[in-house]
């Protein structure tokens, strides 16, 4: 147990009405659900009554379950969470080579709409680029988006593949740019033209991946004011919780008290409830 959960305190920020947090993982019970005997990683069981107990301390009302590679493309755990959340949660799935049009159609039932693929080297490394192909081509239609999880070397390598997708696209955690390099490091600046001209869309989640500094890692601040002030109709925020494989386990409330830093209160409307009700079809 961290220390947040061992104690844990309410943001001093209070989320409006409708809030999301737009990226989060469940695992297990794994008693019923266990992890895939090719994870790169073991985490410690965090269940559906976990994320709602987290979302009643912080005054979140919805959320975006991410599907992480502990699982595969084994989207039960995620699908059962939403199945109960009376409509507040939706998801992001993997897939694979073996995933049919009848299974994406499951998926969106369950309430999923977005497929990511993962780019680190840690996670699996680059992924099957024409199954990521395939796959923009086959949920474009059905009006989802992938979801890229990259880092700013990853950005920079793949350029070209990003300018040539198919569907709209999420970039997680503010594409893990190293904030000692600064705003005008080239990775940044290239994920800036791709939300301003390229109509990407981004997640200001991972202040604490990107930040140097440590808690309450307030150097990700300009990095997050920066993307809002480039599209703030493509740009949502998530905690991230349970944080796997992080350098500096963060206290969730110390997350969401960095947004008042990073925009006024109408922007933060749009960032918090607009844009992911609009992405994920919230009603």
């Amino acid at each position: 147990m961290t220390a947040a959960e061992a104690a844990p305190r309410r943001p001093a920020f209070r989320p409006p009405p409708g809030a999301c947090d737009a990226h989060v993982h469940i695992w297990g019970p794994y008693a019923r659900f266990p992890l895939s005997p090719r994870a790169p990683y073991r985490p410690p069981e965090r269940t559906a009554a976990d994320l709602a107990a987290l979302h009643e301390r912080l005054g979140i009302d919805r959320a975006v379950i991410v599907q992480t590679t502990v699982y595969g493309a084994d989207n039960r755990a995620m699908l059962e969470a939403i199945a109960g959340s009376g409509g507040r949660w939706r998801g992001v799935a993997l897939v694979d080579e073996n995933t049919t049009d009848a299974d994406l159609r499951a998926l969106h039932e369950g309430g999923v709409r977005g497929v990511r693929f993962g780019f680190l080297r840690h996670l699996g490394g680059v992924p099957d680029l024409s199954l990521l192909r395939r796959t923009a081509e086959r949920i474009g239609p059905m009006g989802w988006h992938l979801v890229l999880h990259m880092d700013a070397p990853a950005l920079l390598a793949f350029e070209d593949l990003l300018w040539s997708l198919p569907c709209p696209a999420v970039i997680d955690h503010m594409g893990r740019v190293p904030a000692e390099q600064g705003l005008d490091q080239p990775a940044f600046r290239l994920l800036l033209r791709l939300v301003k001209e390229g109509g990407f869309w981004v997640k200001i989640s991972g202040a604490d991946r990107i930040s140097a500094a440590g808690p309450p890692f307030r150097d990700a601040i300009p990095f997050a004011r920066a993307l809002i002030e480039a599209a703030p109709e493509r740009v949502i925020w998530g905690s991230d919780w349970p944080h796997p494989n992080v350098r500096w386990h963060p206290d969730e409330a110390d997350l969401l008290d960095l947004l008042p830093a990073c925009a006024d209160a109408a922007t933060l409307r749009r960032v918090l409830v607009d844009n992911p009700a609009r992405l994920y079809g919230f009603a």
